[in-house]
């Protein structure tokens, strides 16, 4: 295998996998660190993916970028604000929690006030900032990379973070929610991050207003099997609600 061929299959291995550790690479192709560090410098070189401390992370593109942390939280204001209100009232005094990042997580982190004697890790630093605030919280942030624009923890650290708890919920955000391609999302780097969290918990929800039912985004996350919950809002109709089953949860917004 050439040195070009070897840096193509990385590529592609870092867009689908989300992280990839140098270590592993290393062994993959049976070349020594030094040959993957020139690798990964190329590449990075080439503006394709992003150096962390030790491995790499793929760089989206400008097409599928994440929309910004401030202008998400206006957008669906309303349905958002629901859906995290509902979410909250499935989580009982005592109980442990995981908060993705996402615009609509954000708004159950702030219906958490109530709560007592709530765990929670997230990955999201404004939802961490907002937790901090209330006492009755015990706050775990898992660490990482943080991404541009969204506030987002990610990489290796953040996984191995998550690994190493077991939570009652992990109430996740998507930016596509498919009967048939399941829970989707635009940045790649998230996906390894988000399977985790499912890991860890019981009981996995997912909160996503009602535009993003029946979309598919770019990368895959998982089957709707592995989701026991998904909350979303009625300001628009479902299409092929049926194929969601009793897992669709729908929040009448008109009764806020």
């Amino acid at each position: 295998m050439t040195a070009a061929e070897r840096r193509n299959q990385i590529l592609a291995m870092i867009n689908e996998k989300g992280y990839l550790n140098a270590g592993e690479l290393s062994a993959q192709f049976g070349v020594d660190s030094s040959t993957i560090r020139r690798d990964l410098s190329r590449l990075e070189q080439s503006g394709q993916v992003m150096r962390t401390h030790g491995g790499l992370l793929p760089v989206a593109s400008s097409s599928h970028a994440d929309t910004p942390y401030s202008v998400r939280r206006q957008m669906n204001g309303e349905a958002k604000s629901a859906i995290g209100h509902y979410a909250a009232s499935l989580v009982q005094d005592g109980q442990s929690l995981i908060l993705d990042n996402g615009s609509s997580v954000y708004e159950l982190a702030l219906a958490l006030k109530e709560k007592k004697n709530l765990t929670v890790l997230t990955n999201d630093i404004y939802t961490a900032f907002t937790l901090s605030q209330y006492p009755d919280i015990t706050l775990h942030v898992a660490g990482g990379l943080m991404l541009d624009n969204v506030y987002t923890l990610v990489g290796q650290d953040t996984i191995s973070k998550i690994d190493s708890m077991h939570v009652d919920w992990a109430f996740l955000g998507a930016e596509g929610v498919h009967y048939e391609r399941g829970l989707t999302n635009i940045n790649t780097v998230e996906i390894p991050v988000k399977q985790a969290m499912i890991r860890a918990a019981e009981q996995t929800v997912v909160l996503a207003d009602s535009s993003k039912i029946g979309y598919r985004a770019l990368s895959h996350v998982c089957d709707l099997q592995g989701i026991d919950h998904i909350i979303t809002d009625n300001s628009q109709p479902i299409k092929q609600r049926a194929q969601y089953g009793e897992k669709l949860h729908i929040v009448d917004i008109s009764s806020r």
